[in-house]
């Protein structure tokens, strides 16, 4: 980091001051949801790919439908939290632009407390920040069956030379995602959210909690098990491929979520050292609250996106191949040369 001394004021140069840093930080804290979809589609669709394809020693078609897996799931996943969050978010940025059009008297002065605003508030953020990311619990199911069907013909477009001409052809259906909306009333809808005493009060009890870090996990393994359930029923993927895709993702899953907290807690005083020189370092700016609540989010994003699409499936990828081959394919596998 840069220092430069003049005659009223210390200025900080580098990476706390960097303006790509700042307004990444500024809409991870207004659309986290978006912004967790938007890391993972640029991980999915580079990183994942070629860490998958360059594991050594398993089935070349295993690999393949993997790859579609990854990419599939981001693709949808952003598209859906594109049209879901982003009129959840400008919505809560009017109620907190003008907390008194949409909130009752009692609920301002509950979430603000001792605070200057309410937009500094950590019960207000935890409240807002729940209902952004909250999202990706509404969207999964819907994602999984997507993801589910759309790997065949994915597969058929990308890797055409390894499908079995009998299977039949997916017939296309029309998804339709409905993006527009009116800021007023949905603002009005979550206001009346925000005053009910059971969020105040879950918003008073884990304020204070990594909650974020959970929630992005939860839906993780929700997807992932509503993703498992639409592959097992799914007639259009090959049944001798289904048992590694399965195991494939309930593996990188777990791998990702346990070692994503593991990664959280070696990086909790790394983080506050951060967030305490990005304070000094801009504390002049009128959004630094919003600039730490960005990193507050971005960061189990980044620690769980890198375990999950980067560290996690070279070893998910390698395991599943071998769960999901019998004892008698496995011992050819092993006694033929490498496919790969």
């Amino acid at each position: 980091m840069k220092i430069e001394k003049s005659q009223n004021n210390i200025s900080f140069k580098g990476i706390y001051n960097n303006k790509i840093l700042k307004r990444g930080l500024e809409f991870a804290a207004d659309n986290g949801a978006l912004f967790a979809a938007g890391t993972s589609l640029v991980l999915s669709a580079a990183a994942r790919p070629l860490v998958i394809l360059s594991t050594p020693n398993t089935d070349k078609e295993n690999k393949q439908y993997a790859c579609i897996k990854s990419i599939s799931s981001s693709l949808i996943g952003y598209i859906l939290m594109l049209c879901a969050s982003l009129p959840v978010s400008n919505a809560i940025k009017e109620i907190s632009k003008n907390p008194a059009n949409f909130l009752k008297p009692s609920t301002i002065k509950k979430f603000q407390g001792t605070e200057e605003k309410l937009t500094k508030s950590s019960r207000y953020i935890f409240a807002t920040q729940l209902l952004k990311l909250g999202l990706g619990l509404l969207v999964v199911l819907p994602k999984s069956f997507m993801i589910s069907n759309l790997i065949p013909p994915m597969m058929k477009k990308i890797f055409p030379k390894q499908q079995d001409n009998n299977i039949p052809a997916m017939k296309s259906k029309k998804e339709t995602s409905f993006c527009g909306y009116s800021p007023k009333p949905l603002s009005k809808g979550i206001g009346k959210i925000l005053d009910s005493e059971a969020l105040q009060k879950m918003s008073e009890k884990f304020h204070d909690t990594n909650f974020a870090m959970h929630i992005m996990s939860f839906t993780d393994i929700l997807g992932t098990a509503a993703f498992i359930h639409f592959t097992n029923t799914n007639k259009e993927i090959k049944e001798n491929r289904k048992k590694t895709l399965m195991y494939n993702s309930a593996i990188a899953t777990g791998l990702s979520v346990t070692g994503g907290y593991a990664m959280d807690r070696a990086l909790k005083k790394p983080t506050e050292r951060f967030i305490e020189k990005f304070k000094a370092a801009n504390k002049n700016s009128p959004k630094l609250d919003k600039y730490v609540e960005g990193i507050n989010i971005a960061k189990p994003v980044l620690i769980l996106g890198t375990m999950y699409y980067v560290i996690i499936p070279f070893i998910s990828t390698f395991l599943a191949d071998r769960a999901g081959k019998s004892p008698q394919s496995a011992k050819k596998v092993y006694n033929e040369p490498s496919r790969t």
